[in-house]
């Protein structure tokens, strides 16, 4: 099998990380911090190292404001839910995936707060000056994606931070296909949110991720429960990482994710990125006539790539993912055959993203999405560019 669908998961996942689990649950699987036996401190003791790792790979300077979550989803809706109040303005973007747009829009149809939609332009960016112009007296949250997982553009949140630093307003990032890929400092980069997703960048297992809680952000809580510390107040504790981080954790999860955390910072993030764009250019490279195909603005990045494959040269904006159509085959039709004739793993249709479709004008259908991973090779991106070849042929 070729596995093209890393922007949905990562999957194989590396040994470390399957090694992680099973030693963890076979030696030390108790529940952390709700008792003083030794398997108990154990699993602790690697929940605050993985909290750790995390911390240096994001550029917090203190772990225990990363908060370990089920998901993005559930690091975004955390912030979302945990920030906003009556009144309040936010601004997002036409990229975003349905883990931000579903909750601003219920917010929104329920009178709660006020929307700006961002538009993207030509080559699938947000325009700072854009944001600058949709700032008003009531912005409260700016909620971006990092790197759109339908275009795989790489977005200026630096900028659009300054600004909302400027404005006294948060900025939210949606990291779900940009941490592991791209280096995050969230100090440097003026992120006050940042939801990541422990199982594709991050290599680790499904069940993971969270969300990085800067100085700056007072984020109430939205699930309450146990924490395996002070469980004698009434309410939820008020100190990180606590008051956000309510109920038995995913101890098994965590464990494999600290693995895959441990083995990226050896590697270097850096490293990630020009890899993915090698794979993406022999992709490219490999196509008989990759003019034929619809690719929505890649298609010069990607050729500009393949020029230069040995150092990754040509379009500096872009993860490791392509939305393609081949004209005559619908998404999913096109998906279904590299499924079932040819054993190749892709993502056709919407992609939890149908704003980003609409400015694409790829909505209701959708795309055909190949995406790669730090295990992928460039045989593979060969042998899949000759599926490709035949399924244009016939």
């Amino acid at each position: 099998m070729i596995y093209l669908d890393n922007a949905a998961t990562s999957y194989p996942k590396p040994e470390e990380v399957y090694r992680g689990i099973e030693s963890f649950a076979r030696a030390a699987g108790a529940n952390p911090g709700r008792g003083g036996h030794r398997r108990a401190i154990e699993a602790e003791a690697m929940i605050q190292e993985a909290r750790r790792l995390l911390a240096q790979l994001f550029g917090c300077r203190r772990p225990e404001r990363v908060i370990l979550a089920h998901n993005a989803t559930d690091g975004l809706n955390m912030a979302i839910k945990g920030v906003l109040r009556r009144g309040d303005h936010v601004i997002t973007s036409v990229l975003e995936h349905n883990s931000v747009s579903r909750p601003l829009n219920q917010l929104e149809a329920d009178g709660v707060i006020t929307l700006t939609r961002l538009p993207a332009d030509a080559r699938h960016r947000l325009d700072p000056d854009d944001a600058a112009r949709a700032f008003t007296a009531k912005t409260r949250l700016v909620a971006i994606t990092h790197a759109s997982n339908v275009t795989g553009t790489i977005q200026p949140v630096a900028g659009i931070g300054r600004l909302a630093r400027e404005r006294g307003a948060l900025l939210l990032v949606d990291a779900a296909q940009s941490a592991g890929v791209v280096p995050i400092d969230v100090e440097r980069d003026c992120i006050d949110l940042l939801a990541f997703t422990g199982h594709k960048g991050l290599l680790g297992p499904t069940g993971t991720g969270g969300l990085v809680v800067g100085e700056r952000a007072e984020v109430a809580p939205w699930r309450e429960g146990g924490t395996g510390g002070d469980s004698s107040s009434p309410v939820q504790p008020s100190e990180f990482p606590h008051r956000l981080e309510g109920g038995t954790p995913n101890v098994f999860g965590i464990a494999g994710l600290r693995e895959g955390v441990k083995l990226l910072l050896a590697r270097g993030v850096e490293s990630v990125l020009p890899h993915e764009r090698r794979l993406l250019a022999a992709f490219y490279r490999a196509l008989e006539r990759p003019e034929r195909y619809q690719w929505h603005g890649a298609d010069a990045a990607l050729a500009a790539t393949a020029v230069d494959s040995a150092t990754a040269a040509g379009d500096h904006g872009r993860v490791g993912l392509v939305s393609l159509n081949l004209p005559g085959f619908a998404p999913a039709e096109a998906g279904a055959i590299l499924d079932e004739r040819f054993d190749i793993a892709v993502r056709p249709g919407l992609h939890c993203a149908p704003y980003a479709h609409k400015h694409l004008g790829t909505f209701p259908q959708g795309t055909v999405r190949v995406s790669v991973g730090l295990l992928n090779t460039e045989d593979d991106m060969r042998r899949a560019a000759a599926a490709f070849n035949e399924i244009a042929a016939g």
